[in-house]
């Protein structure tokens, strides 16, 4: 059962909403490789809700369910392009911060060559909503299973 209703502080919560549409619509990330990493943060997380959210929505925008299923493991497959990688394992990093150095040299520069500062800004920027909204749906124990895809578009 939740502790508070999220719906009820939509407002409080709009420049994050906003923040989220601005990196999609700048049109630097690709729609699939936003969901792949919007998934894999709430694994790490474990938000029951945004898995619920992102998983319905990258299935609707086309992702294939094997890819979805292997996501968690995805060092060990092929399934996933070199800019995919790079953009997981950055995502992995800047959620997990486990020091000052987390995001280490030599996963900057080669996601420098995958992404110029723009697209990375926008890449980093999009871990940070992700994690922030995981943290509130984890905090007011938001249930998932009740999404549908577009529901908070």
């Amino acid at each position: 059962m939740s502790r508070f209703a999220i719906e009820r502080h939509y407002q409080a919560m709009t420049p994050l909403v906003t923040l989220g549409k601005n990196i999609h619509t700048a049109g630097r990330l690709e729609p699939a490789l936003i969901e792949l990493v919007l998934m894999r943060v709430s694994q790490i997380n474990g938000c029951a809700y945004c898995l619920d959210m992102h998983s319905k929505d990258a299935r609707a925008a086309g992702e294939t369910e094997q890819r979805l299923y292997v996501l968690q493991a995805w060092r060990e497959t092929t399934l996933f392009s070199e800019r995919e990688r790079i953009a997981l394992a950055w995502a992995e990093e800047l959620t997990e911060l486990t020091s000052r150095e987390a995001v280490s040299d030599a996963l900057y520069e080669q996601a420098r060559q995958h992404f110029d500062e723009a697209a990375l800004v926008d890449l980093s920027l999009l871990v940070g909503v992700i994690n922030s909204f995981n943290r509130l749906n984890i905090a007011a124990r938001t249930v998932g299973g009740s999404y549908t895809v577009g529901m908070h578009k």
